[in-house]
């Protein structure tokens, strides 16, 4: 009795187009670069009368990397980083979820570079309504923070002052809009 159809689970459909998928890394030591990425698909299985999921299955393409630096997002796409040509897409899929709507965790495997970790994302129900059209939304906001070097991605360079170029910790931030089936 615990599958989504045995208990009349709507699956909500990520919108991409309302979708954000944001992230920031520290720069030189002393400022920080945001991004995000233009390409998510996935869904949100949100069981009856509950605001919290009970699962959450999301895939990112990383060419769709955005910084709005073209020769950066290059390399980002490069083997230096997420080598996309051998790892096309980015994945999470969630392992367990507890909390209420005001502050609930999404536990989930998290693949990056074709390295999967244990991620856990803090999260939060944004609402629910009618759109004009008539489509049932759900909104969600969840961040993270992971290690580049967990996943693999080690390149950096040596500052001649002292430190890095680029920081370890990446900052995950997600704003979702998810649309019913009608």
């Amino acid at each position: 009795m615990n599958t989504v159809q045995e208990k009349n689970t709507q699956i909500f459909t990520i919108d991409p187009i309302h979708t954000n998928v944001g992230f920031s890394v520290r720069h030189l030591m002393i400022a920080k670069v945001r991004g995000h990425f233009k390409a998510v698909a996935g869904t949100i299985a949100i069981p009856p009368g509950s605001d919290v999921p009970e699962a959450v299955d999301v895939t990112i393409e990383g060419t769709s990397i955005d910084t709005r630096e073209p020769q950066r997002d290059d390399h980002l796409r490069s083997p230096d980083f997420l080598d996309v040509a051998t790892h096309p897409t980015l994945r999470f899929a969630s392992t367990s979820i507890s909390g209420s709507p005001d502050a609930f965790e999404i536990h989930g495997d998290m693949t990056i570079h074709g390295t999967t970790r244990p991620v856990v994302l803090h999260a939060t129900f944004e609402g629910r309504v009618t759109d004009p059209w008539g489509n049932l939304r759900a909104g969600y906001e969840a961040n993270t923070t992971i290690s580049r070097k967990d996943f693999g991605l080690t390149w950096n360079q040596v500052l001649e002052a002292g430190g890095v170029a680029v920081g370890d910790e990446v900052r995950i931030e997600l704003n979702v809009e998810a649309i019913a089936p009608k």
